[in-house]
């Protein structure tokens, strides 16, 4: 029995022990966390997104942003293992070695008439003669009797001088038990008789049986409607069905608003009258015919109500005229963009996997997603992608910028600023007499036109292709495609959060990286890219380069000078983008890098990559076949020395474009073993297309 208390004694330590173990490290990684982010902002200062109070919290919002379900429950289980700790430290008892002479107040080694006359003084005080207390008792006879019968009785004697117990072996091996088969449950549930026995069943079903079935079911439920990007399966099937290669920038919308999470979006009938004015607010932007505006808008009416509120309530974003939305449809907006980013990525990769048999993706929509993207971000209306005045993106590059608008635009325009580029690349002292004598800026509003051009990425892209291991790329090779990107900005961060005011929720930049052929309209190879998690970079580009370098027959001093070299590269704002393609039939191909941001407007980045691919020789033998035009660099390279300006696909200008030009990509096309490039200008490349 005693045995049995002493075991039901360790159930709180079973306890503590348990729930410490996922506890602690938890804790440690969610501190670990929040020490490691970096004290210096990486978010816009500018008095617009100050303004929009998206990144200044009162006392009561940083409350309620640290208490979250998973920071309360957390604290919780820490109070409950508090409270395990200080019931264990007073209610348990110690399991001391049974010692008669300290029982008995004794000093080791004392006389026989020293211990009769220190029992018979304890005698006194706990005999039930004496005393009639039952703890009294206890103790006289489990402790008091047996100290004495230790040091007098000499069979006692010797079993306590082997054993340390005078009651022999048989005590010492139910105390070796007591220690070995103990178990760490109340003492109730070890009692199998009565109703404790159907206790320990219960117990037993509901912790193995019955909470494991409870979690899988709710995660299979879940993970049945959703994917890992909480993005429902429905909403996938439906983007994939309606994704076609010919799709518009300007029909991507049609298709991004089909999403099965919009359509799950209440319809109220008191918001008829608002939507209606929303509805006159936006008619310029639902591409409506304006000959048939009356059979136009009735047909627009007759969609899915769902869809109706869906595409009105985005163009309020697009349009700015959000300000005059009912609480009910704020709620709703609110809800539809910050879903947006999930939907527009998933969107986007329906566009980009391989949809033919060469395991190509389509150009097109791709570029129309990326667009839309940044117009959601920016509150920039698609309209405003318009070619004017020799700008292939129109003016939506400068709306992004605070303080400016259209007649901002114009008055630049008169001093032969065109283009955004242009704008960007002036000195910071000429940009500022411009838009304070021309535009008629203040100087505050200058300051934050500074802040943000200074927030905004100006990429360089470096892209190689090769056959490792060989010379030159045969019909069926698995291609290698190497391409650093590199991110500098004018303020230094490498990683920093887009200027966004008005889009309510954090965002952050990211940028894919796409190697398409834009005559073919095919997507070769795609891969999405970040400035934002460092660590995550160093590791995969060290993985990628030593992978390479094994394959390819590398010493390990040149594979770790290698792995050295990339991870200086990224920590100095550079990523890597590693991947394989199958080499197409023989023959001369053009193809386009594409490096397109989803959050900024006239960051894209676009250069040419060209290399020729040749016929298969027998047994596998390699024949280096050089190009025949254009200088050659090592291994059969050739290095694409044309201006970004001319290399921009004319196939591939904004939908909103006014100019017709004739196709130049299918021309002339050089020929080359393998391909690189590498471009480093500033000039920001238009990444729409034309109207099919």
């Amino acid at each position: 029995m005693a045995a049995s208390e002493e075991t039901s004694a360790l159930f709180p330590i079973f306890i503590l022990t348990i729930m410490a173990i996922p506890i602690v490290p938890y804790t440690i990684t969610k501190l670990c966390r929040a020490a490691s982010k970096k004290s210096k902002s990486i978010h816009c200062q500018c008095n617009d997104c100050s303004r929009s109070g998206k990144y200044r919290k009162s006392i009561f919002q940083r409350i309620l942003s640290v208490s979250t379900y998973s920071n309360l429950t957390l604290l919780l289980l820490w109070v409950i293992m508090i409270i395990l700790v200080y019931y264990i430290k007073t209610r348990s008892t110690e399991i001391t070695v049974f010692d008669p002479f300290s029982i008995l107040g004794l000093e080791p080694g004392a006389t026989e008439s020293e211990i009769k006359k220190n029992y018979r003084r304890l005698s006194i005080q706990y005999h039930p003669d004496k005393n009639p207390d039952p703890e009294a008792h206890k103790y006289f006879v489990e402790h008091i009797a047996k100290a004495y019968q230790a040091l007098t009785d000499p069979i006692a004697r010797e079993n306590y001088e082997k054993y340390g117990h005078p009651d022999g072996r048989q005590m010492w091996n139910i105390l070796l038990q007591g220690f070995q088969m103990g178990i760490a449950l109340p003492q109730f549930l070890l009692n199998i008789d009565g109703a404790s026995g159907g206790i320990l069943l219960l117990w037993i079903v509901g912790l193995c049986i019955l909470l494991p079935l409870v979690v899988a079911v709710v995660y299979l439920s879940r993970s049945s409607k959703y994917t890992g990007n909480y993005v429902m399966h429905q909403t996938l099937s439906t983007y994939y069905y309606f994704m076609k290669p010919s799709l518009a920038p300007s029909k991507v919308m049609d298709v991004f608003t089909k999403a099965a999470e919009y359509m799950e979006i209440p319809v109220r009938r008191t918001d008829d009258e608002p939507l209606q004015k929303l509805f006159m607010l936006v008619r310029s932007e639902l591409n409506l015919d304006l000959k048939n505006i009356k059979q136009e808008q009735a047909k627009f009416w007759k969609q899915h109500p769902a869809l109706v509120k869906t595409e009105l309530l985005v163009q309020a974003q697009l349009t700015r005229e959000f300000g005059a939305l009912s609480p009910s449809l704020a709620g709703d907006f609110r809800r539809i963009l910050e879903t947006a980013p999930r939907l527009l990525e998933e969107l986007m990769k329906m566009a980009v996997i391989p949809r033919n048999a060469q395991g190509h993706g389509w150009l097109r929509p791709a570029i129309g997603v990326v667009e839309l993207s940044q117009c959601i971000i920016q509150a920039v209306p698609l309209s405003a992608r318009k070619t004017t005045g020799g700008s292939p993106e129109g003016i939506a590059p400068f709306l992004q910028l605070p303080h400016i608008s259209e007649a901002v635009v114009k008055k630049v325009a008169r001093k032969k600023v065109r283009t955004f580029q242009e704008l960007y690349d002036m000195d910071a002292q000429e940009r500022d007499e411009l838009l304070t004598q021309t535009a008629g800026l203040s100087s505050e509003e200058v300051q934050d036109v500074e802040i943000v051009l200074g927030m905004m990425p100006s990429l360089t892209l470096d892209v190689t292709c090769e056959t490792e291991g060989e010379e030159g790329i045969q019909e069926g090779d698995i291609v290698t495609i190497h391409a650093w990107i590199n991110n500098k900005r004018g303020n230094g961060l490498i990683a920093a959060l887009p200027h966004a005011p008005y889009y309510p929720f954090h965002k952050e930049e990211n940028f894919w990286f796409l190697l398409a052929d834009s005559v073919s309209n095919n997507v070769w190879f795609f891969q999405k890219v970040s400035f934002m998690d460092e660590g995550a970079a160093v590791t995969a580009a060290s993985k990628a380069i030593a992978e390479s370098k094994e394959g390819s027959g590398a010493t390990p001093k040149e594979t770790s000078k290698a792995v050295a070299e990339a991870v200086e590269k990224v920590k100095g704002g550079s990523r890597l983008v590693m991947g394989k393609f199958q080499a197409p039939s023989e023959g001369n191909y053009n193809l386009t890098c594409y490096c397109l941001c989803d959050s900024w407007l006239g960051c894209d980045r676009k250069t040419n990559l060209k290399f020729k691919v040749l016929k298969r020789t027998r047994a596998g033998t390699r024949g280096a076949v050089l190009a025949d035009e254009g200088p050659i660099m090592e291994d059969g390279i050739e290095e694409d020395e044309d201006h970004e300006d001319e290399e921009y696909d004319d196939d591939y200008e904004s939908e909103y474009s006014e100019d017709e030009e004739d196709d130049q990509n299918s021309k002339n096309k050089k020929q080359a073993a393998n391909g690189t490039t590498k471009k480093n200008g500033q000039a920001d490349e238009s990444s729409g297309s034309d109207e099919e």
